[in-house]
């Protein structure tokens, strides 16, 4: 399933990015961003609550397929340009962390 396909089986906001790229690593869920670095698998969707600069960064080094912002938490404008610039797709819910996990689960199936 591609990102834009789970965006709207989940209900959730596509900030920035072009959304084609398959989620194919399952959900994963961390803010502690040393542990996403070593720790998310290649293609998931990666449900945080940091949407800043370096959230970005961690994950084109985790070869995350999206980052889900939960809880309604903003993308800050220098994470977003990055996330352009590095064609990183991230979405938004107001869900808390677990929910949002829970729709991407539920709408990939595992």
């Amino acid at each position: 399933m591609t990102v834009r396909e789970l965006t709207a089986a989940c209900g959730f906001e596509i900030l920035c990015g072009g959304g084609e790229r398959e989620v194919a690593g399952g959900v994963y869920c961390c803010d502690l961003l040393s542990i996403v670095m070593g720790r998310a698998p290649a293609d998931c969707a990666w449900v945080t609550v940091m949407g800043n600069l370096n959230s970005i960064a961690v994950a084109v080094m985790a070869d995350c397929a999206c980052i889900v912002l939960a809880e309604g938490m903003p993308l800050d404008a220098d994470a977003r340009d990055r996330a352009g610039r590095e064609g990183v797709a991230v979405l938004a819910t107001r869900l808390p962390v677990f929910q949002a996990a829970s729709a991407l689960a539920k709408a990939l199936g595992i």
